[in-house]
């Protein structure tokens, strides 16, 4: 008589079931109150090896799209994810139908069935019984449990596994669920970061470090192009000795004021300590990168003043700019700016006359950048260098430069500058 006969045929042994469900409750108490998924997976196949002597067991996960099963944990025999039953299409083999028909399935001799895809290997390995269990949650199933053993199993052992099996499902769900928890909260987290207004003022205080940052006035997000701007007069007055700078939120313009160190030679600036126009002797004490700067200024509505003390020693440099964009105005260049470095070291005919195009309205269409470039805008917009951009993303300055070319080209602009402002009116920052 064929051992599946005899099987079958056994009376339900009451000590036996007593004996297994207790190894079971152990089993089911090594992951109870775990909230990883693939954890719970492996300590279930795990402790089927250990406290069953099971030949191996495996544990596969419907995906999201319930069009197949992922498998996440394997023990005994074969320990590896990977291979032809890595991936199981829903309702193929008998894997896919126990998860479609949630059906338990028991069978003690594995190489006479005909769904076994390779009847060699059962023998081989002195494969007898399997159990197939779906793992059921909520009325429907989400993944199945897989138990191969050398030696025939007893219909009890299928009872027992059914009762392991609803105890692994209650604790995947819980675990899943906790897990899709976590990735929304994270995901939502990132998005309120997005939106989240980015000030001035934190922004200039991580540049110039503690104490050295001074706010009047009731700060609010300004326009990108203004504050990277003004980012960028920060970065380069922390070359010029700046031990004070004062940001000042009035009316209609924001106003960053800096103390500077300078050492005055007869010979750059007159001996009096009079305030001269944006464009006076005393600009000269400034680097090149922040005259530049003091041009852009102007040309966005701005004024930029420097003012000597009597001692000659310190300088108050002012830069008042609108607290929003306006139409470009275009300026005749001095001959003290022909050797000054614009925004982002971009070579000064690269300016662009003013384009209306930049300041229409926002339109509906979406955005014509990839979303790498999009990341790199972003960091653009926040007043980020290319070497920062590119430590931020994981990527090289030259990548972030390629980026940034392809951004230009897309957005019809020729300047970074440009390029945040067309994005941000656009919608698509």
């Amino acid at each position: 008589m064929p051992v599946s006969d005899i099987a079958s045929r056994q009376s339900l042994d009451a000590s036996r079931l007593l004996f297994d469900l207790k190894r079971c409750g152990e089993l089911v108490n090594r992951f109870t109150g775990c909230l990883d998924a693939e954890a719970i997976a492996t300590c279930t196949t795990d402790g089927l090896i250990d406290l069953f002597g099971c030949a191996f067991a495996r544990i596969w996960l419907i995906e999201a799209d319930r069009k197949a099963l992922r498998l996440v944990a394997s023990a005994g025999l074969y320990t590896r994810l990977d291979g032809s039953f890595a991936r199981v299409p829903m309702g193929a083999f008998k894997v896919g139908k126990i998860a479609q028909h949630c059906i338990p399935f028991l069978s003690n001799a594995l190489s006479e069935e005909n769904w076994v895809k390779d009847r060699e290997w059962a023998i081989k390995n002195r494969i007898q019984g399997f159990a197939g269990l779906p793992l059921i949650a909520q009325n429907q199933s989400i993944g199945v449990l897989a138990i191969f053993s050398h030696s025939v199993m007893a219909p009890e052992l299928l009872e027992v596994f059914q009762m392991l099996s609803l105890s692994v499902a209650g604790a995947l769900a819980s675990a899943l669920n906790h897990q899709e928890a976590v990735r929304s909260a994270q995901f939502q987290t990132q998005a309120q970061k997005r939106l989240s207004p980015i000030y001035l003022s934190e922004q200039i205080a991580a540049i110039l470090g503690p104490q050295k940052l001074s706010l009047l006035g009731v700060e609010h997000p300004l326009d990108p192009n203004i504050s990277q701007i003004l980012i960028q007069v920060v970065r380069h007055l922390t070359q010029h000795a700046c031990q004070y700078c004062r940001l000042v939120y009035e009316r209609e313009y924001v106003v960053l004021e800096a103390m500077l160190l300078v050492e005055v030679r007869d010979d750059v600036i007159e001996k009096n300590g009079q305030s001269l126009s944006p464009l006076g002797k005393e600009l000269r004490l400034l680097s090149k990168e922040l005259r530049a700067l003091s041009v852009e200024i102007e040309r966005w509505g701005g004024r930029v003043q420097v003012k000597i003390d009597k001692g000659r020693t310190v300088a108050e440099a002012r830069w008042q700019i609108p607290q929003s964009s306006g139409p470009l105005i275009e300026r005749p260049s001095e001959p003290t700016f022909e050797n000054a470095m614009p925004l982002n070291n971009i070579p000064p005919s690269s300016h662009a006359p003013f384009d209306s195009s930049l300041f229409s309205k926002p339109t509906l269409t979406e955005s014509p950048l990839s979303i790498r470039e999009q990341e790199v805008i972003i960091l653009l917009a926040q007043g980020l260098r290319d070497r920062e951009i590119s430590k931020q993303l994981s990527i090289s300055e030259r990548t972030v430069k390629f980026h940034t070319k392809n951004m230009l080209g897309k957005l019809g602009v020729k300047t970074r500058t440009q390029a945040v402002f067309r994005a941000t009116k656009q919608g698509w920052l």
